[in-house]
């Protein structure tokens, strides 16, 4: 296996991290402003019947996978400057649990500290054959799918972004596109095929699924957005590496690697902005479906033109700042180095 590159970044990990990060908060904001059950046949009824064929469970998946690659990489990447990847993994995961534990009192469905315990179990298979870590993630994965259990899909996630470090997935895409082209051709069949069944079992009318139980039929219909959820998350990720081939796509779409560089600041003030909208405006059990939707957007407006203008000037988010710095146990230089070039 080629060592691992300890400088190169890879842009396509930044793009789906902010792509991940854009289907999150949709779903995020309706437990936490409370939003109101829709009107059976309105428009917001068929917002979240959307949501929960084409969102619910499909950005969480590609989150923790993604964060199972970083995990490969930041070891590697250490282990390649000298340094002792494991403990600074370890640090690196006891930071994140700090946040998240502070997070989760605000959310109280924040993956930060389940991907921080997640991280410290799967720490032995960083030196295990990438064959056996894809074949156990692929196993668990199917397993854990079939029998809906949403909490516990981390754990094959995570351990199938191991793997894809293992394997290079992500370098030199420009050499795999026909395989991409066909991964992503056999993910559509199989989201096509599940998003037909799942629509098959959408409830008669919405359902208020974080304002307690649900009847048997929104628990099947659900269960279904589980199991299918992996496939079309692939899905998702295969598009987006073909779309991004396209410099005109590259150039449409590169507020959207800021975005994803500075993920842990935007994936906790997205929670912020949400509570300041809630407060400020008191929307707390107020607010329709497509309301969440407009608050939505509105985020995303300031948060990916402050992750533009904040990278200009500076070399990580300022979590991510403070992130590495723990991690380091050093202050890292925050602002860019600017080049002087010498006249001849």
């Amino acid at each position: 296996m080629k060592p691992i590159d300890s400088n190169n970044r890879i842009d396509v990990l930044d793009y789906l991290r902010g792509f991940a990060l854009l289907g999150i908060i949709l779903v995020n904001i309706l437990p936490l402003l409370a939003v109101k059950l829709p009107n059976a046949g309105s428009w917001d009824a068929g917002y979240q019947r959307f949501l929960f064929l084409f969102v619910e469970g499909r950005f969480y998946t590609l989150f923790s996978f993604l964060f199972g690659v970083g995990f490969y990489l930041f070891i590697s990447r250490a282990n390649a400057k000298g340094k002792n990847g494991f403990v600074l993994f370890l640090r690196r995961i006891a930071a994140l649990f700090i946040l998240g534990w502070f997070h989760v009192k605000f959310q109280p469905g924040e993956a930060l500290t389940v991907y921080a315990v997640t991280g410290l179990l799967l720490l032995p298979f960083y030196k295990v054959k990438k064959e056996i870590n894809l074949g156990i993630g692929l196993i668990l994965l199917v397993w854990l799918s079939i029998m809906a259990f949403k909490l516990f899909l981390v754990v094959p996630l995570m351990l199938l972004g191991i793997a894809a470090g293992q394997y290079r997935i992500f370098e030199g895409l420009s050499k795999k596109l026909k395989k991409v082209a066909v991964f992503t051709g056999v993910m559509f069949l199989l989201s096509l095929a599940g998003l037909i069944y799942q629509y098959r079992h959408v409830p008669s009318i919405p359902f208020g699924f974080f304002e307690g139980g649900v009847d048997e039929q929104t628990y099947e219909f659900l269960s279904i957005g589980i199991t299918i959820g992996p496939a079309i998350s692939a899905l998702y990720v295969g598009l987006l590496i073909l779309f991004l081939q396209f410099p005109l796509v590259q150039k449409l779409l590169s507020p959207l690697k800021s975005y994803g560089r500075m993920a842990l600041t935007n994936y906790i003030f997205q929670t912020v902005f949400i509570y300041l909208a809630g407060y400020a405006f008191n929307l707390f059990e107020s607010i329709s479906y497509l309301q969440s939707l407009i608050i939505c957007l509105l985020v995303y407006v300031i948060q990916l033109i402050f992750s533009v203008v904040w990278l200009r000037y500076f070399q990580f988010g300022p979590l991510e700042w403070i992130w590495r710095g723990l991690t380091y146990l050093e202050i890292p230089p925050m602002r860019k180095r600017t080049k002087v070039f010498s006249k001849i």
